[in-house]
């Protein structure tokens, strides 16, 4: 009986961690899902980039220096730049228009912290509208 009532417990809080939350308000402002998926795939290839200079290992010291003859550490910096440099030129070219603040500092932060960079900055905004620039106003000219 009581694995029988912890059973129907268990699924009853499972049931109500996957219920969300309605908003009447306007819609949030984000990221468009092209952009995160443009920054998944470049922020995978700069980790194939730093497994690559760190001769396929994972673990090892900051200052290690490898067969590339980059240390480690240079290997992550590297990475990390060529990174912040390239996802967003590959997520202006996917969405096809300019990025926001949010989407670029997204981008820069999930290139810096991967999984929880850019989901740290995009809270970070979320707390913080006053960040994001009034959107501009496009005259179309006759």
């Amino acid at each position: 009986m009581k694995k029988l009532f912890g059973l129907f417990a268990g699924a009853i809080a499972a049931f109500a961690l996957l219920s969300q939350a309605a908003e009447a308000g306007p819609r949030k402002r984000g990221v468009d899902p092209r952009v995160a998926v443009a920054g998944t795939v470049v922020g995978a290839g700069s980790t194939v980039g730093f497994l690559a200079l760190n001769d396929w290992k994972w673990n090892g010291s900051w200052n290690t220096q490898r067969s590339s003859g980059i240390t480690t550490g240079g290997a992550y910096a590297l990475t990390t730049v060529g990174c912040i440099a390239v996802s967003p030129m590959v997520a202006t070219a996917v969405v096809g228009r300019e990025l926001t603040f949010r989407e670029a500092h997204v981008l820069a932060a999930g290139c810096v912290l991967p999984i929880i960079g850019g989901w740290l900055m995009n809270a970070a905004y979320d707390a913080n509208p006053h960040w994001e620039p009034a959107p501009r106003k496009v005259r179309v000219r006759r």
